[in-house]
């Protein structure tokens, strides 16, 4: 089993747990993704992190887990934000893209987390317009130097196991 982690997530302070997401109905067969996550009166809980690779999942959403407490097991509720991922490819050039991408993300006050150095989560909240991170990325993706996508591109999907 492969895990992806999040060695900083930007709710750390908020969050008391962890799960684990399932990969394989993303197509990321033996491999699963650790939420963090902040435990809510109802027996339900907030998401703490920005997803890597999770389909459908957002910080500050609201999910359930199994009856196990250890996967998650649906989403009971959306915050409204949007999480756009990018991988940046090992290319001549590779650290300045990184300096622009980071640049911009830092001028519009967005959060985000790193997995490695070329593989970032940015969360996007309700009416923060991203137009020059979007150019940015489709720039660079027709040059072949990076692959993005908004992580809502597909719904959350549990695995049947």
């Amino acid at each position: 089993m492969k895990f992806i982690v999040h060695e900083s997530p930007v709710g750390r302070g908020d969050s008391d747990c962890i799960a684990r997401a399932d990969l394989a109905p993303f197509g990321f067969e033996g491999e699963v993704e650790q939420l963090w996550l902040k435990r809510l009166e109802d027996g339900l809980f907030e998401v703490c992190c920005i997803p890597f690779r999770v389909y459908g999942i957002s910080l500050g959403d609201i999910v359930a887990l199994s009856p196990d407490g250890t996967t998650v097991a649906r989403v009971v509720g959306k915050s409204g934000r949007r999480v756009l991922r990018v991988f940046l490819l090992e290319t001549p050039g590779f650290s300045s893209v990184a300096r622009e991408f980071e640049a911009e993300i830092s001028r519009l006050g967005l959060l985000r987390e790193w997995s490695g150095d070329r593989h970032a989560a940015v969360d996007v909240p309700i009416g923060v317009e991203v137009a020059g991170i979007i150019g940015l990325l489709e720039r660079e993706e027709a040059a072949s130097r990076v692959f993005w996508e908004w992580a809502d591109a597909a719904s959350f999907v549990a695995s049947e196991a």
